[in-house]
């Protein structure tokens, strides 16, 4: 086992790492910009290196200056959370090519599934079941037309490399392909160094699902069943919850041994997450994320699974600590984002925190850095705390978000807590009857 790890991340995150490897007897080392220096995970950590001014580019995605803390503190492994370095082959690379243990899958399965062209093709061949699209990338409006005849509109063109919503445009018929062609080419361009697009069918109303797997990359991989994360605003997600109220117990297993019997033939290493758009009991892959995700929080509820010791273990070469079998799911749990954003527009709300309580009680999570008197920097993602609650079903893990809402208090800054209280009052949302695009139609009003 490790002696010393370093986080190559910030916020609630590296937070949350810190404590995985503090139960673990294991050192940390936290690294910073000049923004984050009073930041709660560098005032936790064993210690801390700064490697920069406060822009990403200059300190969190510094690959250099990372593995120039390493050297100095001597951390033989390399934790890079989600976000910035987490998905980046070279880095994954580089960390090994210094005899450093990357916690996280191989460059290479980054590679691959960073490629969602080369992902598609992947997972189709390992029995994934996929939503029907163009065979690889399309170069020119012509082989697009050809492409969107044969799948039938609507149709989705989606940039090859990237994500988050950018290289992505919608056709709805033959005379709007065009411009939709150009502008998801040129925003890829533009987002990531890429212009590659290709065609999917564009479903009408789907839910956003997602199978968590973890691999022990020599053949042996388990699932922990799926997480919901259909209400997004922009293609970003705003909250999850395990299990969907869309699946029933033989769906949950089928989809499940599907993934994990890929990731297996696949020897995928560490955590990932398969995501699905699911509609009319099918099931059609998207993307697969090679970390971490923001949402691994419901999953650990549900399975009682810490996903991060599982990581470090993994890396470590100590392989799965659980069975297929001895992952039995119990009760219902909800993972709100809190984001430092004034609504109604969701503009970033940097500043001084003047006060904070966090909810607790039974069955409450508050993953969260922030702390009275800390300072939001305006440089990164406006994430600030993940509420988590659970029930023994899905009606007691809400009555249980509604109560540790009233009891969050941020003073400020503005956030998106009142969201969340507003969701509550909506039949629907209640009910758990709601469509990767309902949030939208719903802020519309």
């Amino acid at each position: 086992m490790f002696s010393k790890i370093l986080i190559a991340n910030r916020g609630e995150i590296a937070l949350r790492i810190h404590r995985a490897c503090r139960e673990m007897g294991i050192s940390t080392v936290a690294v910073h910009s000049t923004a984050d220096s009073d930041a709660m995970h560098v005032r936790l950590a064993d210690e801390s290196v700064c490697i920069g001014p406060p822009p990403a580019a200059n300190s969190y995605l510094n690959i250099p200056a990372i593995i120039t803390a390493c050297e100095i503190s001597g951390a033989e492994a390399i934790h890079p959370g989600y976000g910035f370095l987490s998905e980046n082959a070279q880095f994954a690379q580089i960390v090994e090519e210094h005899q450093l243990a990357f916690i996280g899958p191989t460059a290479e399965h980054i590679r691959v599934m960073g490629d969602k062209i080369a992902a598609k093709e992947t997972m189709k061949a390992l029995g994934v079941p996929c939503v029907p699209g163009s065979d690889g990338a399309v170069t020119d409006v012509a082989e697009a037309a050809e492409a969107a005849e044969a799948i039938g509109y609507p149709v989705l063109i989606k940039a090859a490399a990237g994500g988050g919503g950018r290289g992505m445009k919608v056709a709805r018929d033959a005379g709007a392909l065009s411009e939709a062609f150009s502008n998801a080419r040129a925003e890829a361009q533009a987002a990531f160094g890429d212009g590659a697009v290709y065609l999917e069918k564009y479903l009408q109303r789907p839910r956003h699902i997602e199978v968590q797997v973890v691999g022990d990359g020599r053949g042996a991989a388990v699932h922990l069943g799926e997480r919901d994360c259909s209400l997004q605003r922009r293609h970003q997600k705003v909250f999850e919850e395990s299990p969907s109220p869309a699946l029933n117990r033989e769906q949950r297993a089928e989809i499940g041994r599907i993934c994990a019997e890929a990731m297996a033939q696949l020897r995928y290493r560490g955590v990932g997450t398969v995501e699905f758009l699911y509609e009319d009991g099918n099931f059609y892959f998207i993307e697969m994320n090679t970390r971490l995700q923001v949402e691994h929080p419901v999953t650990e509820r549900v399975y009682g699974v810490d996903l991060v010791r599982e990581q470090i273990r993994i890396a470590a070469g100590l392989g799965l600590s659980r069975t297929q079998e001895s992952l039995v799911p119990r009760g219902w749990a909800v993972e709100c984002r809190i984001n430092a954003e004034k609504l109604p527009n969701f503009t970033p709300s940097p500043g001084r925190i003047t006060a904070y309580h966090a909810p607790g009680g039974p069955g409450v999570r508050m993953d969260s850095a922030i702390y009275a008197g800390y300072s939001i920097p305006p440089y990164y993602d406006s994430l600030i705390a993940k509420l988590i609650v659970s029930g023994e079903d899905r009606a007691g893990a809400l009555a249980r978000l509604e109560r540790s809402l009233a009891e969050l208090i941020v003073d400020g800054v503005d956030t998106t807590a009142p969201l969340f209280r507003a969701l509550l009052a909506e039949p629907e949302f209640r009910r758990g009857d709601y469509d990767i695009h309902w949030l939208e139609r719903w802020l519309a009003g």
